[in-house]
């Protein structure tokens, strides 16, 4: 194990790490990260959107369907003082009058109801086309910007990786591909010195363990996997 060259590596790679913490803790990337997620969900919620129209659509026919149905069974009561005169039975009428009374308050109900979800619903779909617009805007100028800020750096960040490419040459092939690997897994400093017997995540290492790490070897932490290495 190259442990010196790694530790080289692992320096100048902290110099690349700085930068990149830099551009992601930026105002500019934060809000066209938000604006990029925003315009990811807008379609979804277009959708419910539109979901929810329908439904609403399909209940106001339902609603004007009953409407009519009523208005049907009130107009066979039209000639209801002839129906009494030629016998028929009072009682009867007013039990059918109080069930279509109960069934036109019920249905008014319901009305008024659809009503307040129409309004609720016209009022959610013009603040999320009012976000929409604003989010566009937003994504189209902080994409921009968050742009310039790379570009800004881009130099720094080639002169450095182009050390850490000849760097990454006196280090095995296999021991560098886990360096990169464990680095994409937000995994940093990748190579910590044991110190009392611990690694710098608190897990405890064994005196055989201990032993295998003369000479310059590494071994890796079994509970955060980093490359440890003896002073």
């Amino acid at each position: 194990m190259a442990l010196k060259e790694l530790l080289e590596y692992q320096k100048v790679d902290g110099e690349l790490r700085k930068i990149e913490q830099e551009i992601a803790a930026s105002d500019e990337r934060k809000k066209y990260l938000q604006a990029k997620k925003f315009m990811e969900n807008a379609s979804e919620k277009l959708e419910a959107a539109d979901k929810r129209a329908q439904e609403l659509k399909a209940l106001a026919q339902k609603l004007t369907a009953g409407y009519s149905e009523i208005g049907k069974a009130i107009a066979e009561y039209s000639d209801l003082e002839e129906m009494i005169a030629d016998g028929g039975d009072v009682s009867f009428y007013k039990k059918n009058v109080q069930v279509l009374s109960d069934r036109l308050r019920a249905l008014k109900g319901e009305v008024l109801k659809l009503v307040s979800d129409i309004e609720g619903a016209v009022e959610e779909y013009q603040k999320l086309k009012k976000q929409t617009i604003t989010m566009q805007k937003q994504y189209r100028e902080y994409n921009e910007k968050f742009k310039e800020i790379k570009n800004a750096r881009a130099e720094e960040v080639r002169e450095i990786s182009e050390r850490l490419e000849k760097l990454g040459k006196g280090i095995p092939e296999n021991i560098l591909a886990k360096y990169k690997q464990k680095r994409k897994e937000r995994i940093f400093p990748v190579v910590a010195p044991l110190t009392n017997g611990r690694c710098i995540c608190g897990m405890d290492f064994a005196i055989a363990q201990q032993g295998a790490l003369s000479g310059g070897n590494v071994i890796e932490c079994e509970h955060c996997h980093r490359f440890i290495y003896k002073d």
